[in-house]
């Protein structure tokens, strides 16, 4: 691990710290055998994705995805031990990150809204590695904009049918069930909303496309024709689907700065590094006071970042309720200045950073969408301001 005194924190506790002293030394003894370098891109990917999920299911490391009741580690979720699996994780391999961070995203909606049968159907097999879960919501023309989506559904008799298409969607054709949000009724915008919990063998359901990104993981879009789908996999009420949607992002988000925060740390400790190494013009690369700024920047950003993180999931884990705020704080922040200082790490290592395979160039790449998914950066300002002006009289 580089800079663990951020365990020491009070955010955490001993229970938190022994989990990540356990997954780091997973990562750095098994990690590299479940995750060759050379299998996490192309056509072993989604092979290597599914062997991920499975060997952290057996390590118990999914344990944080799920609720107490199905064996997992908290009443509904542990927050700070799910970004600090996701930071570690992250620094090791964005493929792993990826994998572990599916798991509580793609099911999180049956942990908060599900009825019983639904979470003993899946919960458990979901902690264990056994099925592999997804999030489908985003569409074409709907992804900040959540109430723009129009894949419907229509109940008949004792199922709903549910017509249209979602895109970049995680685990596309890898998951053994999706979690679905449609439109039923004549509700506007994010009224009328409802999620589904879908299994992927279900008739009319088909992956439609695989999406090749900048940083592969197993991603692609969904149709669904004509798709039947008991009536008792509707998660919550009819027309909750935006308050499930909300709900789970607002425990996810803080993740994604973990993940951020996680790749951050790789590049400052790569950035660190070279500089000690490197020598130019006499003189260790070190020893110059303009790359000894930009280190001191990158450690400004990755402290910053971690504390607004661990504060986010210390509140959602002790106080319960909301997050919102401080879930877009941290997301925002920690996306924003991981970009920073994966940007100075290629600077610092010159020519040798924008070599295809090098560390901070697929840092570089595994970082520019964290900006953007689960809320934009600019949809976090938004929600951050509507929140420093809630409940004023303007």
């Amino acid at each position: 691990m580089s800079d663990a005194t951020f365990l020491d924190w009070p955010f955490l506790d001993e229970s938190h710290r022994a989990f990540a002293r356990s997954l780091e030394d997973w990562a750095g003894t098994i990690l590299p055998g479940v995750c060759p370098e050379d299998e996490a891109h192309g056509p072993a990917m989604d092979q290597t994705a599914r062997r991920l999920v499975t060997a952290l299911g057996q390590a118990g490391f999914l344990k944080a995805a799920i609720p107490a009741a199905y064996g997992g580690r908290a009443k509904d979720f542990d927050v700070r031990a799910l970004c600090l699996g996701r930071e570690i994780l992250a620094r090791h391999a964005g493929l792993a990150d990826f994998a572990f961070a599916m798991q509580g995203l793609g099911s999180a909606a049956i942990t908060l809204f599900g009825n019983a049968e639904q979470q003993a159907r899946y919960l458990p097999k979901v902690g264990t590695g056994e099925m592999i879960a997804a999030f489908a919501i985003s569409e074409a023309d709907a992804g900040s904009d959540v109430g723009a989506m129009t894949t419907k559904a229509v109940l008949d008799g004792d199922h709903y049918v549910i017509d249209g298409a979602k895109t970049w969607i995680s685990n596309a054709g890898l998951a053994d069930f999706y979690t679905v949000f449609a439109r039923i009724g004549d509700g506007e915008g994010a009224k009328g909303l409802a999620a589904f919990v879908v299994d992927a063998r279900t008739p009319g359901l088909s992956v439609s496309e695989r999406i090749d990104v900048m940083a592969p993981h197993p991603l692609g879009s969904l149709r669904f024709d004509n798709m039947r789908v008991p009536a008792a996999n509707l998660l919550g009420k009819p027309g909750d689907g935006f308050k499930v949607a909300m709900s789970v992002l607002d425990v996810f988000r803080t993740t994604v700065g973990a993940a951020a925060l996680g790749f951050a740390r790789r590049a400052m400790d790569e950035a660190v590094s070279r500089s000690v190494k490197r020598k130019a013009f006499g003189s260790r690369l070190a020893d110059f006071q303009l790359i000894q700024a930009k280190i001191a920047d990158m450690a400004v950003a990755v402290d910053t970042s971690a504390l607004l993180i661990y504060r986010s999931a210390w509140v959602k884990d002790t106080k319960g309720g909301r997050v919102t705020r401080e879930a877009s704080m941290a997301k925002l922040w920690a996306t924003e200045q991981a970009q920073m200082v994966i940007d100075q790490a290629v600077q610092i290592w010159g020519g040798l950073g924008v070599i295809s395979g090098m560390a901070v160039e697929q840092l570089y790449r595994e970082i520019r969408a964290l900006r953007i998914y689960e809320g934009t950066s600019e949809i976090q300002k938004l929600v951050i301001a509507s929140k420093v002006y809630e409940g004023l009289t303007l």
